[in-house]
């Protein structure tokens, strides 16, 4: 029996990295990466997560095999621990995920903290039960005047924002259900919610952050080639589609 699971585990544990390292599971790098800072941050956390995982389920196959009934001339016994041995995997466990997040922590705050440039595209989304609304300013550059009064979910677009139309700066606004950005410029997306929080999540650009009900959070990235991407459903929100065009 403990060969039998020894085989299991490794195979379980071998396949599982072939597929990863074959990025077969791993969203293709040929979507839209942000840029090659993103890229190496991202394989550098699944390289040293597939490591351990590696080494943990291949040492736990080993030990099942070893000490399995009648396989071993030596009885294994219990401990009540080492501490030599838990101090060390505490430090080198702290010093890795430490190490990772200040090394990925300039790349997040590019993101949130550093301000978009002046050639920016600006795209409002807003996240609703059930659906993603995408809104342009249009060729003056400004958002119309949205007002909640005016919100009708049920009409969808521009209705369902609340868009003000006897303001001046909403007659060019552009309300759509899909987020069309050109590639090789930087594009800020100003991320609202209606009702409960939602995320919007584009996979291929390594692209994640909740809209909350009551804020505004601005983000930006920039799309590197062309493609069509769909975002899972979260929060009981509708999927977005997000194309990047050579525009």
């Amino acid at each position: 029996m403990g060969l039998v699971l020894l085989i299991v585990i490794w195979l379980i544990t071998f396949v599982s990295a072939y597929f990863f390292m074959a990025k077969t599971w791993v969203v293709a790098s040929r979507g839209f990466c942000r840029g090659r800072q993103h890229r190496s941050s991202f394989h550098c956390h699944l390289h040293s997560d597939g490591f351990c995982f590696c080494r943990r389920a291949g040492s736990l196959g080993y030990l099942v095999w070893k000490y399995r009934e009648g396989g071993s001339s030596k009885k294994a016994t219990y401990s009540h621990g080492n501490v030599t041995l838990e101090i060390v995997w505490t430090v080198l466990t702290t010093v890795l995920f430490v190490g990772m997040n200040l090394a990925s922590s300039s790349i997040w705050a590019s993101e949130r903290f550093r301000p978009a440039g002046e050639n920016a595209v600006h795209v409002e989304v807003t996240g609703m039960q059930f659906a993603w609304y995408f809104r342009y300013p249009g060729a003056d550059g400004k958002f119309g005047l949205t007002k909640p009064e005016l919100e009708d979910a049920s009409a969808g677009g521009e209705a369902a924002l609340g868009l003000d139309t006897n303001d001046p700066a909403s007659k060019d606004d552009l309300v759509t259900g899909v987020m069309v950005v050109p590639v090789n410029r930087e594009v800020e997306v100003i991320l609202r919610a209606h009702d409960v929080i939602h995320s919007f999540y584009v996979p291929s650009m390594r692209f994640k952050q909740d809209a909350v009900p009551g804020l505004a959070i601005h983000m930006h990235f920039t799309p590197i080639q062309t493609g069509i991407t769909k975002s899972p459903a979260r929060s009981s929100a509708a999927s977005a589609i997000t194309r990047c065009t050579a525009c």
